[in-house]
């Protein structure tokens, strides 16, 4: 597959953002790492921001850090919301319907990465395809209408995970409970997020619908994606690992708030940084595997995800 280059040798950068006064933000799992430098962005924009974090109090104090570096009526908020919990999910969702009147852009930055042993929800899903991908998959179907009134947007923020471990979704065992690893979950968690973005857009276009939906990934950056749910050794590894490869936070929140603002990107892209296989460097248009364009797993993956969450779509 051919990969333009629109942004240049330099990719895409925040200094190419105009005002976004009057635009209101979501993101998830905005607290720290790329999705609160991502709200730093879009506040220091004028734009609004909703986050939907998990932890009240780490929330209270990413928006009181906010507030004290953009001003007290900085217009960053949080709304509760577990995606491990579809109940949650559900609850979050009808408190943000009611609080916001506009979405310009759902962006679904929420992630859970290599854990250890195997988790099981309460909703009974692998815990990084439940939070991953179903919370998802629920949050975005109950916010579309009101995405599409605001002409805006879905950002899902994948991996390059998604192009190794099995390389498919096995439906036969979702869960992995005949042979469970944290690698081959966590792979097949961010490819599922991938086939279903791909296959949301193609719905959108069937049906004529007023929503963009792009596709990102960070690259290596030093978050605490792996804290709270990676082995000992992984912990080690990555902590090593991040001081020679990785780029920061900050950069690896550029991907994200470029898929919802800028304009004239493409469907079937998969945006990112391009240097190094896709580690760090310059943000622009990256290789895609054809795995995440398979319409056959996309078609299954989609009633699959309804029935698990008990959420049908009008797509």
């Amino acid at each position: 597959m051919t990969t333009r280059k629109p942004f240049g040798p330099e990719g895409w950068t925040p200094a190419q953002l105009g005002s976004l006064a009057g635009k209101t933000f979501v993101i998830t799992g905005a607290n720290a790492g790329a999705g609160f430098q991502a709200t730093r962005i879009l506040l220091s924009k004028g734009a609004s921001v909703v986050m939907m974090n998990r932890n009240a109090d780490k929330s209270a104090a990413a928006i009181a850090a906010l507030k004290q570096e953009f001003g007290g009526d900085a217009g960053v908020s949080d709304v509760h919301m577990d995606l491990a919990v579809l109940d949650s999910v559900r609850k979050a969702a009808a408190e943000l319907l009611e609080k916001v009147p506009r979405i310009d852009a759902l962006i679904c930055n929420a992630a859970i990465a290599q854990v250890a042993k195997q988790e099981i929800t309460v909703d009974g899903f692998e815990s990084q395809l439940g939070v991953n991908h179903f919370g998802h998959f629920l949050l975005t179907g109950l916010l579309f209408e009101r995405i599409e009134e605001s002409r805006g947007r879905i950002v899902v923020v994948g991996s390059n995970a998604y192009k190794m471990g099995l390389k498919r979704i096995q439906f036969d065992d979702l869960n992995f409970d005949k042979r469970y690893t944290a690698w081959n979950s966590y792979a097949q968690s961010k490819l599922a997020q991938m086939i279903f973005a791909y296959e949301l857009q193609r719905r959108i276009r069937a049906a004529g619908k007023n929503v963009q939906v792009h596709v990102c990934h960070p690259g290596a950056s030093r978050t605490n994606l792996l804290k709270d749910t990676a082995s000992c050794f992984n912990k080690v590894v990555w902590a090593i690992l991040s001081r020679i490869i990785a780029q920061s936070a900050g950069k690896g929140a550029w991907p994200e708030v470029m898929c919802a603002t800028q304009d004239g990107l493409q469907p079937e892209s998969l945006y990112g940084p391009t240097k190094r296989a896709q580690t760090v460097g310059p943000v622009d248009e990256c290789p895609l595997d054809p795995v995440a364009l398979d319409r056959e797993s996309a078609a299954r993956l989609w009633t699959v995800s309804e029935q698990k969450t008990e959420l049908t779509w009008t797509l």
